[in-house]
């Protein structure tokens, strides 16, 4: 049984007030009384207004459910749905004209442009080796992937004939990034005699080589002539070392399984080691035991003589959870569960106020700032809450206003619809707008769940929707002022295995004026850099910033199939691809407390799976067995079946547990079978209230036993 002390007026569970009283206020001289007695004040103030928020939701949700009801087998009339839209207070008034007025941002969102990592703060090797992407080797990453057309390494120990095509592929990159003024850099067998086409190319040396800079990004070659690599090049040149990851999103959220005290304090934890700086991780690796620890700046001498840095470790964001879930952690004096939002935004502010005062070994925001990701918000009344709670965190512990600032997710249909207003009601403390094409998706099916059947899940990428949603995120942001202020965001590359697709796809995000962009892992974050270094983002942005911006009409077209008569096969086809991706994501999630994982898809394709994309799942297979497309047999026949591959799939694993005829003891089939059948009850349609009371009863056996 959880043990709790009370603080004014709140049941806290006593090793998470161990933690922030022992650990989290006393470095930034915060007295645990006043800490507490503010906290209470903000939850009794905001908790409120959290499930106010919350009961819109549902409303709107109801009326829209009704009004598609009332209109069943009818073509979709837009121009009366709109309307609908705008009369219940979906849709709002734009703002007019303004103009984002965020001080005190960093480079590496406001004026640089490079990829963005997202990481799960509860595994402590991921969250350092993604803070450590901030430099990568494009060698490493190209020898060891798929990224270039030709045979792959072969045999222990280094392969020269892989290592050739490593080397000429460097040269190709250093051709187009930094070129010389005649020839190529495969014709130079002596660096010092290299003319560059454009000398201010050249910024200075580190102890291993020279540094030069393209489109605001850092490359540096390292010499190492007796290396396996350096003996084989006819300069000695070992690395090309990029500038990578420049932003990493430390997330709290939907990469995660946190449902109580003990996965929050972990959570908090690891936070508080990768902020203050001491954060370490040890584990086998080839039958050696290796320590992981934040890496260090790289010593550097400009051309010019003077000594500087170049940065080691990639800026760090925090995601906190978005307004939906409630946590057990403290408990309000009326007994129920505090906003999970409103703990996160506290305590992940006050270990952050650590690097505000500059208390910390490393050093995470240059410019005092504290950086926050919110995700999940429902229109502009939900941003304009997050802002006055941010306000409330910063009184309390002392900060300066606007110190905190907000990382906007445009990933709920009401947010995209009402971009403009969304950000007009963070516009002092806004760094961040991203689309999130997975939850959108999934918020896109939920929103119009009654409308009629959607198309099948892959065509979804195709719908008119979302190409005006994608566009339309860049377009208002530029129009709105973030460009040179704050980042602009495109979403996750999920396959970590195909970087050659990547590199050949990934190339259309910066092409669209988004001055970062996910990727699934640090190498992918390397060779992502590349993209950069092929286009000049703030100067595509001129040209793009006088393009019209797509209307209402294209983002609120809903993707229904319209008549479409699917075979039993394709219908089954469909069924089985969702049943497999759900139950693999699930099956991890609930047995493991894994939030994020590589896991194979129904063709043994290793992808990215997170919560966003099992709401696309649940939330499709939901939708067509409301319409009648397929059966609740037809569903629990695909998701048995699945269940079979899924255990298949994970034999290796020895913590797995099997689901394959284990119906009624398997709790993680049982939550896959309730996602997927009472999906259209669930709010927004998300995942995680189920998730959280399956992964609980999970940990409570665990316990018993």
């Amino acid at each position: 049984m959880t043990k709790r002390i009370e603080r004014c007026g709140l049941r806290v569970d006593a090793a998470l007030a161990q933690f922030i009283e022992n650990e989290v206020l006393p470095p930034i001289g915060q007295d645990a009384d006043a800490f507490w007695s503010g906290f209470a004040a903000i939850v009794g103030e905001y908790a409120p207004r959290n499930r106010a928020l919350l009961q819109t939701r549902e409303d709107l949700q109801a009326r829209i459910d009704a009004w598609h009801e009332e209109r069943a087998g009818q073509p979709l009339d837009a121009q009366a749905y709109e309307a609908f839209l705008r009369e219940i207070g979906y849709l709002v008034p734009e703002p007019g004209d303004f103009t984002i007025a965020t001080k005190n941002v960093d480079p590496e969102i406001a004026t640089m442009a490079g990829p963005q990592l997202v990481v799960p703060v509860l595994n402590a090797r991921f969250l350092l080796n993604a803070a450590n992407a901030r430099r990568g080797s494009l060698y490493d990453a190209f020898y060891g992937t798929d990224a270039l057309d030709a045979p792959p390494a072969q045999g222990p120990g280094y392969d020269p004939q892989r290592g050739g095509a490593v080397i000429a592929a460097g040269r190709d990159f250093l051709d187009r990034a930094i070129p010389l003024a005649r020839g190529s850099w495969a014709d130079l067998s002596d660096v010092a005699q290299r003319v560059l086409a454009d000398d201010t190319q050249y910024l200075g040396e580190t102890e291993k080589g020279l540094v030069f800079t393209n489109n605001g990004l850092t490359i540096e070659l390292v010499f190492d002539p007796q290396s396996p690599v350096g003996q084989g090049d006819r300069m000695g040149l070992s690395d090309i070392v990029l500038e990578a990851a420049l932003t990493t999103i430390v997330d709290l959220e939907d990469s995660v399984a946190a449902v109580d005290a003990e996965d929050k304090i972990a959570a908090y934890a690891n936070w508080l080691g990768v902020i203050r700086g001491d954060l370490s991780d040890t584990f086998e690796k080839g039958g050696k035991t290796q320590t992981r620890t934040l890496s260090p700046d790289t010593p550097m001498v400009t051309r010019e003589g003077e000594r500087t840095a170049l940065p080691g470790r990639s800026l760090l964001f925090v995601r906190n959870v978005g307004h939906l879930m409630t946590n057990p952690s403290v408990l309000l004096p009326d007994g129920s569960e505090t906003p999970e939002g409103i703990l996160d935004a506290v305590v992940t502010s006050a270990i952050s106020t650590q690097d505000v005062k500059g208390l910390t070994r490393h050093g995470n925001s240059r410019q005092g700032s504290i950086y926050i990701v919110k995700p999940k918000m429902h229109g502009p009344e939900e941003c304009a809450f997050t802002d006055d709670l941010f306000n409330a965190v910063e009184d309390l512990l002392g900060l300066a206003r606007h110190t905190i600032k907000v990382g906007v997710m445009d990933e709920e249909r009401r947010t995209s619809a009402n971009l403009a207003a969304c950000i007009a009601a963070v516009k002092e403390r806004v760094v961040f707008i991203n689309t999130g094409f997975l939850d959108r998706t999934g918020d896109e099916i939920h929103t119009s769940m009654r409308a009629g059947p959607m198309i099948r899940k892959a065509d979804i990428k195709g719908s008119t929707w979302i190409s005006a949603y994608e566009t339309r995120n860049v377009a208002i942001g530029l129009k709105h002022g973030l460009s040179g202020i704050a980042q602009i965001g495109k979403g996750m590359w999920a396959a970590p295995d195909r970087m050659h697709d990547m590199l050949a796809q990934k190339i259309g995000h910066p092409r669209t004026g988004a001055n970062t962009a996910w990727v699934p892992s640090p190498t992918a974050a390397t060779l992502h850099a590349m993209h950069y270094h092929q286009v000049d983002v703030f100067g595509l942005r001129e040209e793009i910033a006088q393009e019209a911006i797509p209307g209402l009409d294209q983002l609120l077209q809903i993707p229904l199939a319209n008549g479409a008569n699917w075979s039993p096969e394709e219908v089954r086809e469909e069924l089985d691809n969702n049943a497999q991706g759900l139950l693999g994501y699930v099956v991890r999630w609930i047995d493991q407390g894994v939030g994020c994982s590589k896991v194979p898809d129904i063709n043994d394709v290793g992808l990215m799976e997170d919560r966003a994309t099992l709401r696309i799942s649940s939330q499709h297979m939901a939708n067509w067995l409301l319409h009648g497309v397929c059966t609740r047999e037809q569903v629990l026949d695909s998701l048995q079946r699945m269940a079979a591959k899924v255990d298949a799939q994970n034999a290796g694993d020895p913590l797995y547990e099997p689901m394959d005829g284990n119906w009624e003891r398997s709790l993680a089939f049982q939550a896959a079978c309730d996602l997927v059948f009472k999906g259209v009850e669930q709010p927004s349609g998300y995942t995680e209230p189920l998730l959280h009371a399956w992964r609980l009863k999970k940990k409570s056996l665990v316990l018993a036993a």
